[in-house]
């Protein structure tokens, strides 16, 4: 008796992944077994799963609020953005190659059979599945071949929600535009609209919602006013990388603005963090004079992102920042970059070739066709402290510097560190979460009262009441349709 129901939006950003967890997080409190779905995601914000692939963050951080382990089934096909080779395609969690957009455009509709499979899996021991859509339902240019919106939504009869962002302005005509330039068959499965990001008095738009309501022929759900806590929680894409800098702490750190970043999401216990300024050096501007720690964050491409860490003069404030007693920590492919060489024989990330690295640890890497993806429970060799993190990287990397290694994951050394102590790399990705070595690591005092894995549930059983008090959930819910399996 598994049910469905699928919210789409009228363009990217208007809250379609903050909607689904706050109801899967709502659902699970009721008692209910919810699952998230999301047929295709674009970002280099992913997870490792406990099956042993990955997903987009935003469905890892959806299972997390429907107190579910993610697993590849939630998102079954996830595009990561490369350099000139266009994406690499993620299929049930592992590489399946890397094409160029017009290439995975024509082919895409051959991956309906496993998106639809993936689909029926996670409805077989669930009460409910929340699918979300991806950027805008009305790219009718893109309808052919579709699988992430009214393509899934038809091959699998499920009714859609409509959702509108108020606060960028326009939303009942981007609504009721939608549903005007659709395929007819598309628009028969929109059951609702949903009203999000709502500021001010809701009485103020009563008119809006009747107007919506006479226009759509179909209810009109919310307004969801804003939920600033959302804020604390991973973001899914770069988008959220422009407003990133955050703080006035005393510990200063800069982190170049990459183009292809990946799992920036690293950051975000960092600049939660009191003690903390986190300056995000946008390109053009010279790393900050001033701080205490530049970390390298991970990356997609990582060679093309060190051709652009260097045409911006960052290579050079970095040597500067470590010639003035500055630390430097290389995270994934930050980590890569710290070495001597990165060799990509295969044409791994691009055209193959071998790009010469920083030189400030004495390691080379050569890219390999086999991701490694794996979560790692870990010690910080110099603090002794445990961290949890995840492997998510193509490549081998080695060298004399691994003899001081930054942690141990059993009796085995992981990452590097200099002589001196102030050049640091790992694989790790989310290690700042955990609070004891985050704290150790910048030197914080212990007595600090964040915890940052309680401050999620926190802020996500916030927003489940958010929307319990805003949404009728129990109408919501009756919009859904039962899931043939």
């Amino acid at each position: 008796m598994t049910k469905a129901i699928m919210f789409m939006g009228t363009g990217s950003d208007v809250g379609k992944s903050l909607i689904v967890a706050g109801l899967c997080r709502a659902l699970a409190n009721r008692g209910l077994s919810v699952a998230p779905f999301k047929p295709q995601n674009m970002s280099n914000n992913a997870a490792v799963t406990e099956d042993g692939g990955e997903i987009g963050r935003a469905q890892a951080l959806q299972a997390r609020a429907a107190r579910k382990l993610p697993v590849t089934a939630m998102n079954p096909v996830l595009l990561k953005p490369e350099g000139e080779t266009g994406s690499q395609i993620i299929v049930r969690g592992q590489r399946r190659a890397s094409l160029t957009a017009r290439q995975y455009w024509a082919d895409r509709a051959q991956l309906m059979p496993e998106v639809l499979a993936a689909f029926s899996e996670l409805a077989r021991d669930t009460d409910y599945v929340l699918v979300e859509g991806a950027g805008s339902a009305s790219e009718v240019n893109l309808r052919q071949g579709d699988i992430a919106n009214f393509g899934f939504a038809r091959a699998a009869d499920i009714p859609v929600v409509l959702i509108g962002d108020i606060h960028r302005g326009g939303v009942i005509a981007s609504l009721v535009g939608t549903l005007a330039v659709i395929d007819p068959d598309d628009a028969a499965l929109v059951r609702a609209s949903l009203i999000n990001k709502f500021f001010g008095d809701p009485a103020l738009f009563e008119s809006g919602k009747a107007f919506l309501e006479a226009r759509t022929h179909r209810p009109c759900l919310g307004p969801v006013p804003h939920f600033a806590e959302a804020a604390r929680l991973p973001a899914e894409d770069a988008l959220a990388l422009d407003s990133l800098s955050s703080g006035q702490g005393a510990f200063h750190i800069a982190v170049p603005r990459l183009p292809r970043i990946a799992n920036f999401d690293d950051l975000d216990p960092l600049r939660a963090e009191p003690g903390v300024t986190l300056t995000l050096v946008q390109p053009g501007n010279a790393m900050p004079r001033h701080a205490d720690l530049i970390i390298l964050p991970g990356s997609k491409a990582t060679r093309a992102d060190l051709e652009f860490l260097r045409a911006n003069g960052w290579d050079i404030d970095i040597a500067a920042h470590h010639r003035a007693g500055g630390f430097v920590l290389g995270i994934c492919g930050g980590y890569q970059m710290l070495g001597r060489q990165i060799a990509d024989p295969d044409g791994i990330e691009g055209a193959p070739g071998t790009s010469p690295g920083l030189g400030l640890l004495d390691l080379d890497t050569v890219l390999a066709p086999v991701k490694q993806l794996r979560v790692e429970a870990a010690i910080h060799a110099p603090s002794g402290e445990n961290l949890t993190g995840y492997h998510m990287h193509m490549g081998v990397t080695e060298g004399p510097a691994r003899a001081i290694p930054f942690a141990r994951v059993g009796a085995e050394p992981e990452g590097a560190i200099s002589a001196d102590g102030r050049i640091m790399g790992t694989y790790l990705h989310g290690l700042f979460a955990a609070d004891g070595f985050r704290r150790a690591f910048l030197g914080q005092p212990a007595s600090a009262d964040l915890a940052y894995e309680a401050g999620i549930e926190a802020v996500l059983d916030g927003l489940a009441r958010h929307l319990e008090k805003h949404l009728d959930i129990d109408n919501l819910l009756s919009l859904a349709a039962q899931v043939k399996v």
